[in-house]
C-alpha cells in the first residue's frame, strides 16, 4: 500500500512538473513564434534541453557519477533549476499584465463610425505601427487568400507583441534575479552578529565569541576558492570558538578533499567543533568525520567537550537514524552537571525539543538555509521550528543560521548567507 501511495504521489508530481513547463513553454515559445517556424523548433529544443540538464545533475550528483561529470552538468543543470523557478512566477504576474492590455486593446476597437486607422493612433498601437506588424500580419493575411480584415489581422498582431512583450519581460527579471542571487552566493557569507544571554555562564566567560557556519556544501559547483573566503571570513572575526554545525560536502573525500584544505587553516582559542549533517550522510559520513579530524576539526560524534566555562556538546544528524548512527542525546548530554551552561550544536533544529528536555541553554543549527529561494522559505518554514534566528523553547533557545554556502542552484534569493559570531553574556556581568 505504501509503495503504491508513493508511486501516486510521484506520478502526481511528475503531472504538475510536466504541466507547468508546458506552461511556461506556451507563453515563452509557442505563443512568441509561428508556426512551423525556425525560432519555434529553435526555442522548444533549448527549452527541453533545460530540464533534462536539472535531472541529469540531480542524478549525477545523488548516483555517485564521475566527479568532472558532475561538474559539467552541476552549473548548466542547476542554474536552469533556478530560472525556471522565478521565469514561471514572472510569467504568473504577467497574466495581469496580458489581461489589462489585452481589454485595453479590445476597448479601443474602431466603431462603425470610426475608420481603423483612427482608432490606432497613440498608445501601444502606434507602437505596433511603428513595427510594422499590423501591415505585415494584413499581408501575409492577403497572400494566403484567406480574405483575412483588417481588423483581425490587427487582433492577431496585437496578440503576439503582448506575448511578445510578456515573454521578454520575464525572462529579463528571471535572468535578473537569477544573476544577482548567484552573484550573493559565490561573493561567499557576510558576518552577522548576535549577543545571546545564558543565565548559567560565570562572569568570566562574559563576551565569548562562538562563530557558527553552516551549510557550506562544497561539491561540484562550490569548491576550493570558495571554502578559503569561508575560512577568511570566519578568521578576520577572530573567535574563540569554532562550530561548524553539518552539511560541509556534496561527495567524497576523494574528489572534495582539495576543496575541503583551506578548513586546515581556521583558528580559534579554543578550538573548530563540527557535527554531521544530513548531506555528509548522502556522501559517506564516517569518511568525512575522519577526514576533517585530519584537518584540525574535532567531531563531537554524540559527544561532550568540557570547556572553561560551559559544556560544548554535538549530536548526530537525525538523517544517521537510517544507519544506526542518529542522535543520541542521553550519550551527549545525560551525565553531565547541570549547574554549568551548556551549548549543543546539531544539524537540524527540528531537535530543539530534544534539547530542552536535557536542559541545554543554547542550541546552535542549520540545515533551513533560510529557505535559500524565496517563495521557498514559505515551505520551510513550515517544515522546521525556526527558519533562522533566534528563538526561545522554554529554557533553551535557538539560533539557526542561514548557512554559507547554498544546496542545487548556487542562488539565493531573499535569504542571504551567513556566518554569525554568537557573543555569549553573562547576566552576572
Amino acid at each position: 500500500m505504501a509503495v503504491l501511495l508513493g508511486i501516486l504521489i510521484g506520478a502526481g508530481v511528475l503531472a504538475a512538473f510536466g504541466g507547468l513547463l508546458w506552461y511556461v513553454w506556451r507563453r515563452t515559445v509557442r505563443d512568441t513564434t509561428e508556426r512551423g517556424s525556425r525560432w519555434r523548433r529553435v526555442g522548444t529544443v533549448a527549452f527541453c534541453t533545460g530540464p533534462v540538464l536539472m535531472f541529469a545533475a540531480l542524478a549525477a550528483e545523488r548516483g555517485g557519477a564521475p566527479f568532472l561529470l558532475q561538474q559539467i552538468l552541476a552549473w548548466p543543470g542547476f542554474l536552469w533549476m533556478a530560472f525556471a523557478l522565478y521565469l514561471l512566477l514572472a510569467l504568473l504576474v504577467g497574466e495581469l499584465v496580458r489581461l489589462a492590455v489585452l481589454r485595453s486593446f479590445r476597448a479601443r476597437q474602431p466603431t462603425d463610425e470610426e475608420s481603423p486607422l483612427q482608432a490606432r493612433r497613440g498608445g501601444p498601437s502606434l507602437l505596433l505601427e511603428s513595427l510594422g506588424e499590423i501591415e505585415d500580419e494584413a499581408r501575409r493575411a492577403d497572400e494566403a487568400g484567406k480574405g483575412a480584415q483588417p481588423q483581425k489581422s490587427t487582433e492577431v498582431t496585437r496578440r503576439v507583441f503582448v506575448a511578445r512583450t510578456v515573454a521578454a519581460g520575464a525572462a529579463t527579471v528571471a535572468a535578473a534575479t537569477v544573476g544577482y542571487g548567484t552573484y550573493g552566493v559565490l561573493r561567499g557569507p557576510r558576518v552577522k552578529r548576535v549577543t545571546v544571554p545564558l543565565a548559567k555562564l560565570p562572569r568570566a566567560a562574559h563576551g565569548l565569541r562562538i562563530a557558527v557556519v553552516s551549510d557550506i556544501h562544497l561539491g561540484p559547483v562550490l569548491g576550493e576558492d570558495f571554502a578559503r573566503r569561508v575560512v577568511d571570513t570566519i578568521n578576520s572575526t577572530q573567535p574563540d570558538l569554532i562550530a561548524v554545525v553539518g552539511d560541509l560536502v556534496d561527495g567524497d573525500v576523494e574528489d572534495l578533499a582539495p576543496a575541503a584544505r583551506p578548513l586546515a587553516d581556521l583558528r580559534a582559542r579554543h578550538g573548530a567543533y563540527f557535527v554531521t549533517g544530513n548531506h555528509e550522510y548522502f556522501s559517506g559520513a564516517d569518511q568525512w568525520v575522519e577526514h576533517v579530524r585530519d584537518l584540525g576539526l574535532h567531531p563531537l560524534e554524540n559527544a561532550r567537550a568540557e570547556l572553561p566555562y560551559f559544556d560544548l556538546a554535538g549530536v548526530n544528524d537525525v538523517q544517521g537514524e537510517g544507519e544506526g548512527e542518529g542522535p543520541d542525546f542521553g550519550k551527549a548530554l545525560g551525565d553531565r552537571d547541570r549547574t554549568r551552561a551548556s551549548v549543543l550544536l546539531a544539524h537540524q533544529p527540528v531537535v530543539i525539543h530534544d534539547a530542552v528536555e536535557h536542559g541545554v541553554d543554547l542550541q546552535l543549527s542549520g540545515h533551513t538555509h533560510g529557505g535559500q529561494l524565496w517563495p521557498n522559505n514559505l515551505v520551510a518554514d513550515l517544515a522546521n521550528p525556526t527558519l533562522a534566528g533566534l528563538e526561545r523553547y522554554g529554557d533553551t533557545q535557538l539560533y539557526v543560521t542561514r548557512g554559507a554556502g547554498a544546496w542545487g542552484p548556487p542562488v539565493r534569493v531573499g535569504a542571504p548567507s551567513d556566518i554569525t559570531v554568537v557573543e555569549l553574556a553573562s547576566r552576572h556581568a
